[in-house]
């Protein structure tokens, strides 16, 4: 395995950033049936892995040759084709694909206008594009955080105007992470959602700002989405056990055990 910077998502991984991922990649998979999909910004291929289960055909793009290579040899299927290419230049004939697919990608350059001209270009007429950032607000601003790996962010508004300027009809959804579960809603359902936290001592209502946004865009009727919920638990319990295994207790407790495991196998 190559070295993992942390920023790329890897199915060795489980955290919030798995849930999130997994649960953008949940909303997509409802388009998916049947249709000519784009994975744009693959990465190692559990994205476009998973919307196969459902898409006629997926093209899983990465600019990384590297990334491309190992997806080649991990998914393996007849539904499935792994291509070098960039969010400016992508490597598909004009008006092939019915579904665009696009998680955390724009905020990696500057070049969105180009991406925005690409994607309408390889995009089936009313052909769907489902795209996510984090929101610079909250995710930076707010935070006070720099990501190395992000050129530019945009701000709610701007990536809403962006993908106004390219399709007719879109739908922003907001992205919120709570104890281990990731929910996904629409901006007016955001506004009226209450959130509430305590204990038997008192119990307070909580601000929860959405450090993601995700658009839906298309030049013609799509299903719009309400609420939905990812269920994290199986993720985070996996990420537990993984914390108390790493431990330097679980590492000396398995290392004096280790004898008496021996022991025990032999006497069997």
């Amino acid at each position: 395995m190559k070295n993992w910077t942390g920023e790329r998502l890897e199915t060795f991984v489980y955290n919030r950033i798995a849930i999130e991922h997994l649960h953008r990649y949940s909303i997509a998979t409802e388009y998916c049936s049947d249709k000519i999909v784009l994975d744009i910004a693959c990465g190692e291929g559990y994205g476009s892995h998973l919307m196969s289960e459902k898409a006629s055909f997926v093209y899983g793009v990465d600019i990384d040759n590297e990334c491309i290579s190992q997806a080649k040899l991990k998914y393996k299927k007849q539904n499935i084709e792994f291509l070098v290419g960039s969010t400016s230049k992508i490597p598909l004939e004009d008006n092939s694909v019915d579904i665009v697919v696009s998680y955390e990608t724009i905020e990696h350059h500057d070049e969105h206008d180009e991406m925005m001209t690409e994607i309408k270009r390889v995009l089936k007429p009313n052909g769907l594009l489902i795209i996510s950032t984090p929101d610079k607000l909250y995710y930076s601003d707010m935070r006070k955080l720099e990501n190395e790996f992000h050129v530019k962010e945009l701000y709610k508004e701007e990536f809403s105007d962006l993908a106004s300027r390219y399709f007719s009809q879109t739908q922003l959804l907001s992205q919120i992470y709570n104890n281990g579960n990731s929910m996904v809603l629409d901006e007016q359902y955001l506004k009226e959602l209450k959130f509430f936290s305590g204990d038997y001592a008192a119990i307070r209502e909580k601000k929860w700002n959405a450090l993601f946004l995700i658009i839906i865009a298309s030049d013609g009727d799509f299903k719009r989405q309400n609420i939905s919920v990812f269920d994290g638990g199986s993720i985070s319990k996996k990420e537990l056990v993984n914390e108390i295994q790493n431990s330097a207790t679980y590492k000396a407790g398995h290392f004096i055990l280790s004898p008496f495991k021996f022991l025990k196998r032999k006497l069997k």
